[in-house]
């Protein structure tokens, strides 16, 4: 399991890596930066930048700001906490208590299951409920697409590892299929960077990032300050709920 873990580490960290170069959106990044920094009115100072890289992982990063809309952006959090909370108790658990000589506190198992549930009923909330090709314009929830790579794989790793975990305490003789069916929807998640959206996490950040930036030396990504008025999406009689 050790090694399994590493196999997935280097997966992450290699298809990243391959869809910056292969996107470039690397470049892109920096080519907007030097642009925005020479369209820019005024200087950002290297406290300003500091203040504005704190406030973009407390706003931006932690509670995801960018959702407008309540349900959706609750959900994505469930998601994102729920999966960090689910690998990072499982990286712990499978390097610092790989033995029954090295008892798991009770402690680990519990956030594990927690982290997994939480992940499960965001993931689950998005997509039956809050995906617009399904909210919007009323494709059945069944209906997927090359983009729902990532949520999938997630969700089939988080709930066959559910099911896994049930049945290991259970010490039902289905135990290694579904084992065997967990490992396979976790390769995939974590070897399927270059063509799903799981390098968008480490995108966005940046993204937002460079976002504060341009606003606070006045290039603003080359548009026009916000009108007094806000434009406000969807019709007047019902509240867009996408967006």
């Amino acid at each position: 399991m050790k090694t399994y873990v590493v196999i997935m580490i280097v997966l992450v960290v290699a298809g990243t890596l391959f869809d910056i170069v292969h996107k470039g959106s690397a470049k892109y990044f920096f080519d907007n930066w030097r642009n925005s920094k020479s369209k820019a009115s005024h200087q950002v100072s290297s406290g300003e930048l500091v203040s504005l890289a704190i406030r973009t992982g407390l706003v931006e990063v932690l509670t995801s700001s960018e959702f407008c809309n309540a349900r959706r952006r609750v959900a994505h959090l469930l998601t994102m906490y729920g999966f960090l909370l689910y690998v990072v108790s499982t990286v712990i658990m499978v390097f610092g208590y790989p033995t029954p000589a090295t008892p798991t506190p009770a402690m680990l198992p519990q956030l594990w299951w927690i982290g997994a549930l939480m992940a499960c009923l965001g993931g689950y909330w998005f997509w039956f409920f809050i995906r617009v090709d399904v909210a919007a314009e009323g494709n059945t929830p069944f209906r997927v697409t090359r983009a729902d790579l990532f949520i999938l794989s997630l969700l089939a790793s988080v709930t066959f590892g559910l099911i896994w975990a049930y049945l290991q305490a259970r010490g039902s003789s289905w135990t290694s299929v579904v084992l065997g069916l967990y490992l396979i929807a976790t390769t995939v998640l974590f070897g399927s960077v270059p063509w799903s959206k799981f390098s968008h996490m480490f995108f966005k950040p940046a993204a937002a990032f460079e976002k504060r930036v341009s606003e606070a030396n006045g290039s603003r990504s080359n548009l026009p300050p916000p009108a007094d008025k806000r434009e406000q999406f969807g019709s007047a009689r019902q509240q867009p709920r996408n967006y």
